[in-house]
């Protein structure tokens, strides 16, 4: 049996995200305030904007830990999703480019980025599918549907382009995949095509390979593609074990681009020391230890597929970012989860620490026969 544990949640992992969100909203005021005085003469603009989506995102948590049913494991609000994602990327190819980019919907002013929606409709799906097909999953056609939506979705994240996040998702739906039981022998064909999907695509544009050579070799081009790895690994440096303290870096001075975005964490480096990016990087771990022990726990296939996939999802795309940000992979545009400025990837990303949150309420028991 299944029982619902209405005040059961994983309180751990509950206050970690509320830590990581503060955390967050700090940083991003820290490094925006500048930039958003000289761009739009209010200093607390990007402050504003976090913070409301900030509270928008744990208002969503706190209505779906105190709903008994699970919505997201029904198949008409998965369907639902997979289809209103898959509208909203093709959406995005017909809208006005942005930094030489499709990857922005806009609605009255207010911009969305699909490909953030993308990857929860594709995990519950790809759980659903899995649960459904549990017996049958090494057969050639169980296979056919889920790969083809797959690779559709990611055809349409190529297109925008945004390379980073094409890659997280098809890792995290293939590992979803070999959790539900699929045979290794899959994983070469499906290795081999996805090599050669993405090979294609890094060839294809001239400006990855830039990216590449400038993260390998910084040095040669120090004004031009190889600043911003510069900069970044400048940031981190100098801020030492303590850091120059909150709000005193000089990288966000216009020096280091995306400050507030995709290298928010290199500002932490410069204000907050190693102390403070450890942290960072410890609050993580805790995410991804209690995202898979609620996984563990969870009361049926479907929930254990979808809680150990939203988790790597998240957690992937920490590490990810952390890792462009000290050098040690090429730039991807991927930011960092509840950390970064973003209203799209903050919103996505607490729906999702929503659902695990209410999965670890749900409980598995065994009714006892009476004596």
């Amino acid at each position: 049996m299944e029982i619902f544990k209405a005040n059961g949640f994983d309180k751990m992992l509950f206050f970690t995200t509320l830590i990581l969100i503060s955390f967050g909203l700090v940083m991003v005021f820290s490094s925006s305030a500048i930039l958003a005085a000289e761009k739009y003469n209010r200093p607390f603009h990007f402050f504003i904007n976090q913070i409301i989506v900030a509270a928008i995102g744990v208002f969503l948590i706190i209505l779906m830990l105190s709903t008994k049913k699970a919505f997201y494991q029904d198949n008409r609000f998965i369907y639902f999703l997979l289809f209103l994602s898959l509208f909203l990327l093709v959406l995005c190819l017909v809208m006005p480019s942005a930094g030489k980019t499709n990857r922005w919907v806009n609605f009255s002013g207010i911009r969305f980025q699909p490909s953030e929606l993308a990857k929860i409709s594709l995990i519950l799906f790809f759980s659903s599918y899995i649960e459904r097909k549990k017996d049958n999953l090494n057969e050639l056609k169980s296979l056919l549907i889920p790969i083809g939506v797959l690779t559709l979705f990611i055809f349409l994240i190529l297109k925008e382009p945004d390379y980073g996040t094409a890659i997280i998702i098809s890792t995290i739906c293939l590992t979803m995949l070999f959790i539900g039981g699929l045979k290794f022998r899959y994983f070469i064909y499906l290795g081999i095509f996805s090599f050669c999907l993405f090979g294609f695509y890094l060839l294809k544009a001239t400006y990855r390979l830039t990216r590449i050579s400038a993260f390998l070799y910084p040095t040669r081009d120090p004004l031009g593609s190889g600043f911003q790895v510069i900069q970044s690994k400048l940031a981190v440096g100098s801020g030492g074990l303590f850091g120059v303290s909150l709000g005193e870096s000089t990288q966000k001075l216009f020096f280091l681009p995306c400050a507030h975005t995709d290298y928010i964490y290199a500002i932490i480096g410069e204000e907050l020391g190693l102390l403070g990016t450890l942290s960072i990087l410890l609050l993580f771990l805790i995410l991804l230890w209690r995202g898979l022990l609620i996984s563990s726990r969870a009361p049926n296939l479907f929930s254990q597929i979808a809680a150990s996939g939203l988790t790597l999802a998240i957690f992937s795309q920490a590490l990810l970012n952390i890792s462009v940000v000290l050098g040690l992979i090429p730039p991807t545009g991927v930011p960092l989860p509840l950390i970064s400025f973003g209203r799209s990837s903050l919103v996505c990303t607490l729906f999702s620490l929503g659902i695990l949150l209410h999965i670890s309420q749900r409980k598995t028991t065994v009714r006892q026969k009476n004596a």
